[in-house]
């Protein structure tokens, strides 16, 4: 009789195990996913024909076997895109024989990376550089604090027991209170000193003042395949109509290949016996039903997973999972005719928007955390890209709080009233706008995270579980590191290893996943 795999969730982890069981094992996979599509946080949702990166997704992969994986389901363009035959750029390499954007939908372009940090209602450079420009915009009494305070962290260090020392040793403690004190603080809703230097070391590997100094002095003479620090690097591929986009297209090679996706089908009980799963309970349209298989995979909360277990499992477990914190998370479309900040930038954009994916929010005054422009992700996302601009401003919050409790039409009235109050837009230009809301989008480094190995190396111990993708591990991974970690799994069923740990110490190196040394 065929073997069979229950994954849960149909996100980049989970839709990447059924992918990978179908293609290297005789195992048959079932995906189960709570929601009504594909992509968990890495979906792309569409509004009046304007398409919305839920939380911004660069594709960008030290790991050739996920880069090669992500070229398999949409190859790189091969012609030029809408906005660079517009502007009649000629810059980017495309790939020989690649598909032609502007007539086949299945295609990953290679876009422009630029993301902005916005301050005292002035750009500078993320991660910031020592340039006139950043001096200027600081002011010279900010110049000079941080500059001294720059030079005390290269002498002194702290000891690395919080996220807040974790960012004075590499910035000293005047840029630190500038430029990620209170950004972190709205991310997490708890103070740097309070959160665990694992999310430093997790998302800012390798990144000091001194090394973005040197990669700025070094730029020209460095040879094309040279190290790249974290954020530095400057192209990154993205699918045509967002990241959704190539997991809507593996979903369809999941169904076709003999695998079977249920939408809207909600995990309720897994039952454990004698160190294995052995069924799971979930709700669906047809109602509630058992589910038997030889392997299981989890990508949901960890949170959630020991809660649904019906078994023997240890009260200290159980108290250490039930403590385990999370971020959500609120996004605005916002439809507006144009934007009130200038492109003072050399970099050309349709309709000489700035040139930002991503802008970095630092004013105090407001509880906008990032913003981003769809416009300059894809030219495909934004459905009349010459006349208008479509952002998607992102919220950091908890379920259940003030702003997640906001109805939608309040909510994007208090957007819009921050984005016009520093400056970006004119509330009277907006033309239409839409909320979304993501539970359990950041699993967090505080409360009983401290403690986390209890719980990691009780499920590690599950025979036939393997716990997978951000959620799965409570770990901040990037989609490359979620897929990867389903690729090891399905590689660990292949060779009959149950040992779980090549899973787990995926994205634990200390190089930072934007690197990559060829």
């Amino acid at each position: 009789m065929a073997k069979t795999a229950l994954i849960i969730g149909a996100g980049p982890a989970g839709l990447t195990a059924a992918y990978q069981l179908l293609k290297t094992t005789d195992i048959r996979p079932v995906v189960l996913e709570e929601e009504a599509f594909v992509g968990g946080i890495s979906r792309t949702a569409e509004h009046h024909g304007n398409r919305m990166d839920i939380g911004g997704h660069r594709f960008f992969t030290k790991n050739d076997e996920v880069n090669a994986l992500w070229q398999e389901l949409m190859p790189m363009q091969g012609a030029p895109s809408k906005d660079d035959i517009i502007l009649g750029t000629t810059d980017k390499t495309l790939a020989p024989g690649g598909p032609d954007p502007e007539k086949e939908d299945r295609v990953m372009l290679l876009r422009r990376r630029v993301s902005r940090i916005f301050f005292l209602k002035k750009f500078f450079d993320y991660p910031i550089s020592m340039k006139a420009e950043t001096f200027k915009n600081m002011g010279f009494g900010r110049t000079m604090k941080a500059g001294f305070g720059y030079l005390g962290s290269v002498i002194v260090k702290k000891k690395e027991d919080s996220l807040e020392n974790f960012y004075i040793n590499r910035f000293g403690r005047p840029l630190y209170g500038m430029f990620f004190e209170d950004y972190t603080t709205k991310l997490w809703g708890r103070h740097p000193s309070e959160i665990s230097a694992d999310w430093g070391a997790q998302r800012v590997k390798g990144l000091s003042l001194t090394k973005a100094v040197w990669s700025m002095i070094s730029k020209p003479f460095k040879k094309k395949d040279a190290k790249v620090e974290t954020s530095l690097i400057e192209q990154y591929s993205y699918p045509k109509k967002g990241p959704g986009q190539l997991y809507e297209i593996m979903a369809d090679e999941v169904r076709r290949l003999g695998g079977e996706i249920r939408l809207n089908t909600k995990v309720t009980g897994i039952r454990l016996e004698d160190g294995r799963v052995r069924s799971v309970t979930a709700q669906g349209p047809q109602g509630e039903e058992v589910f038997e298989a030889d392997e299981f995979f989890s990508t949901m909360p960890v949170k959630d997973l020991v809660a649904d277990m019906e078994g023997p499992v240890p009260e200290n477990v159980r108290r250490i999972a039930a403590g385990l914190p999370y971020r959500d998370f609120i996004t605005v479309g916002l439809l507006v005719d144009k934007l009130k900040i200038k492109n003072e930038t050399k970099l050309k954009t349709v309709g000489n928007i700035v040139p930002d994916c991503w802008i970095y929010v630092q004013e105090r005054e407001v509880k906008l955390g990032r913003l981003q422009i769809f416009n300059n992700w894809s030219p495909y996302m934004v459905q009349d890209l010459e006349h208008s601009v479509w952002m998607g401003l992102e919220y950091f919050c908890n379920e259940g709080d003030g702003l997640w409790s906001m109805p939608d039409a309040d909510f994007i009235r208090f957007a819009t009233g921050e984005l016009a109050s520093i400056g970006v837009i004119d509330e009277t230009d907006v033309k239409d706008s839409v909320c979304f809301h993501v539970k359990k989008a950041y699993p967090a480094y505080f409360d009983t995270y401290s403690e986390f190995d209890t719980v990691k190396d009780y499920l590690s111990g599950i025979d036939n579980l393997w716990c997978i993708g951000r959620n799965g591990q409570h770990k901040y991974n990037n989609m490359d590191h979620s897929m990867l970690t389903a690729i090891e799994a399905v590689r660990a069923i292949e060779s009959g290893r149950r040992d779980k740990r090549t899973i787990w110490e995926v994205n634990t190196e200390k190089e930072y996943h934007e690197e990559k040394t060829n």
